[in-house]
C-alpha cells in the first residue's frame, strides 16, 4: 500500500497532466474563436492556466515530488483524445465543439480549485505549503469559473437559439 506522500504525489501529478491538456485546449479554444470577443478571453485564461500550472511545479518542488513525464505525455494525449467527439462533423468543428469545450475547461478549472482547496487544509500541517499563495491561486480559479462559465452559457444559449417563426 502506498503512504500518503506517495499518494500526495499521484495526485499532484495527476493535476499537473490535466493542466498541460488544459492550456492545450484553451488555446485552440482560443484559436478556433479568431475574431469573436471570446477569442482574448480564452488567450487570457490560458495564459492564467499555464502560470497555475508553474505555481503547482513550484509547489511540487516544495514538496520534494518529480513530475512524471509519463503523466504529462497522458494529459496531453487525453485533450487531443476528448477532440474525437461524436459531434455530427467528423473532419470539422461543430456548434457543439465550442460548448463541449467550454464546460470541459470549466470542469478542469473546477478540479484545480478542489485541488487548491486540498493544499491549502494541508497548508495547516505543513509548513512548505504557502497558505497566502494558495488562497490566492484559489481566488483566481474561482474567478476563471466565473469566467467561463459567463462563456458557456452565452454558448449554450447560441447554439441552442431557435430562430423567432415567421409571421405574416
Amino acid at each position: 500500500m502506498k503512504d500518503s506522500a506517495d499518494l500526495l504525489a499521484v495526485y499532484l501529478n495527476d493535476h499537473l497532466a490535466g493542466a498541460a491538456g488544459g492550456v492545450e485546449l484553451l488555446r485552440r479554444a482560443a484559436q478556433a474563436a479568431r475574431g469573436q470577443a471570446a477569442s482574448r478571453q480564452l488567450h487570457d485564461l490560458a495564459d492564467e492556466v499555464a502560470e497555475d500550472r508553474a505555481s503547482l511545479m513550484e509547489i511540487m518542488r516544495e514538496l520534494d515530488i518529480r513530475p512524471r513525464r509519463s503523466r504529462l505525455v497522458l494529459g496531453r494525449l487525453g485533450e487531443r483524445a476528448g477532440r474525437l467527439k461524436t459531434n455530427g462533423h467528423l473532419l470539422s468543428r461543430s456548434p457543439l465543439s465550442d460548448l463541449l469545450e467550454l464546460e470541459a475547461m470549466r470542469l478542469g478549472v473546477e478540479g484545480k480549485a478542489c485541488c487548491w482547496r486540498t493544499l491549502r487544509e494541508l497548508a495547516g500541517t505543513d509548513p512548505r505549503l504557502d497558505p497566502r499563495l494558495l488562497d490566492r491561486l484559489l481566488r483566481r480559479a474561482e474567478a476563471q469559473i466565473a469566467r467561463l462559465e459567463r462563456l458557456r452559457a452565452q454558448t449554450a444559449v447560441a447554439t441552442f437559439r431557435v430562430a423567432e417563426p415567421k409571421t405574416g
